[in-house]
């Protein structure tokens, strides 16, 4: 079999004839001053030309072995099993496995630092999430492994979860514009509970209390599964949330919805109302995005981004995926990097002031 040449060996001789042709031209003093550009610079193109062929060629030809995701979700929960119906799907097109590894807790950190150490070779990925990447950046500055902002290119969108506005089902209000009228009307306004403190849905109620001048207050819980409880007991009347932390709620007739944090009413709850026909600026969802090491090359990139947004369209992945809450959206790396860019201008000055707050009530 024919021994592999480096990029180097195959292009030493077109940079020597370069060489040679500049030496017949003498060696007068300016003529030094210009032989290295013109021996570097036919070698640099050679150079540049092959590489770039050869990226494009590993990405016409990738994966050729398994490829991993770090994953900063635990298993089970609605991003893990979005991302594992995703991955199972771009399995089936590459022929290659996608091994999801969930690297949970601290808040999306523990992920971070294992993401910190992957190789830029399109076959070590990182999925992120909203609370992941608005937070961290600002709870832990000057403290983080690496920059999220820096270290990694955007892929695409896994997919997002719209963060919905319920209330007990005793609260005398069907809209929200109603819910704020009696929240400001309330001496000591009103109380909401979420996920947990610095969580999407958290965001989402500040977000809401701010731009709709709302007198509520967040109530800390241990968890969504609590706060949820003190929702359907009517210990506190409002919670921001997925549709799909919501609905045991829901579905027992205990919690009644007002809104969705979307852009617009939701394809499959047409009757449900976005939240920003009444409050304009609250559009809020829990987000999964995949990255990988800034360095890959680009058309790696490019590659699992065409794969990628060929599976979040397949109708049945969809059909997988709405029951979860969880929505796709189509967009390119351009767009990916975009998206995130209005994350970072919309969330960071709320994690900011949170921070500096007191902080929010114990239960």
């Amino acid at each position: 079999m024919p021994r592999s040449l480096p990029v180097q060996e195959i292009a030493r001789p077109l940079c020597y004839r370069a060489r040679k042709g500049t030496r017949n031209a003498g060696v007068r003093a300016k003529e030094k001053k210009m032989r290295m550009r013109v021996t570097f610079l036919p070698c640099a193109i050679v150079l540049s030309a092959m590489l770039a062929g050869m990226s494009a060629g590993q990405a016409q030809d990738y994966p050729t072995r398994p490829v991993t995701v770090i994953s900063p979700a635990a298993a089970g929960n609605s991003p893990d099993v979005a991302m594992r119906i995703v991955a199972d799907r771009l399995s089936q097109i590459w022929k290659q496995q996608v091994v999801v590894i969930n690297r949970p807790g601290a808040g999306g950190l523990i992920a971070l630092q294992a993401a910190a150490a992957l190789e830029k070779d399109g076959y070590s990925l990182y999925m992120t999430q909203a609370s992941t990447y608005t937070v961290l950046p600002i709870e832990q500055e000057g403290k983080l492994p690496v920059n999220l902002q820096t270290a990694f290119a955007p892929i695409g969108m896994i997919g997002e979860q719209p963060i919905a506005l319920a209330v007990n089902k005793d609260v005398p209000v069907s809209d929200v514009a109603q819910l704020i009228t009696l929240a400001n009307s309330t001496p000591s306004g009103m109380l909401f509970g979420a996920t947990n403190r610095g969580g999407q849905s958290h965001l989402t109620g500040e977000l809401f209390r701010e731009r709709a001048r709302a007198n509520i207050t967040f109530v800390h819980a241990a968890g969504a599964a609590v706060s949820l409880n003190d929702v359907i007991a009517g210990r506190i009347p409002i919670m921001f949330e997925g549709l799909a932390g919501l609905a045991p709620g829901l579905q027992g007739g205990a919690m009644k919805l007002l809104g969705v944090a979307a852009p617009k009413r939701l394809p499959n709850l047409p009757d449900l109302p976005a939240i920003e026909e009444t409050v304009p600026g609250v559009v809020s969802s829990g987000w999964m995005i995949l990255m990988a090491p800034a360095g890959t090359p680009e058309p790696i990139v490019e590659k699992i981004n065409a794969d990628l947004r060929k599976v979040v369209a397949m109708p049945d992945v969809q059909e997988r995926l709405l029951p979860m809450g969880t929505h796709t959206r189509d967009l390119t790396p351009a767009e990916t990097s975009e998206f995130m860019r209005g994350e970072e201008r919309l969330w960071w000055p709320i994690v900011r002031h949170l921070n500096q707050a007191a902080g929010a009530p114990a239960r």
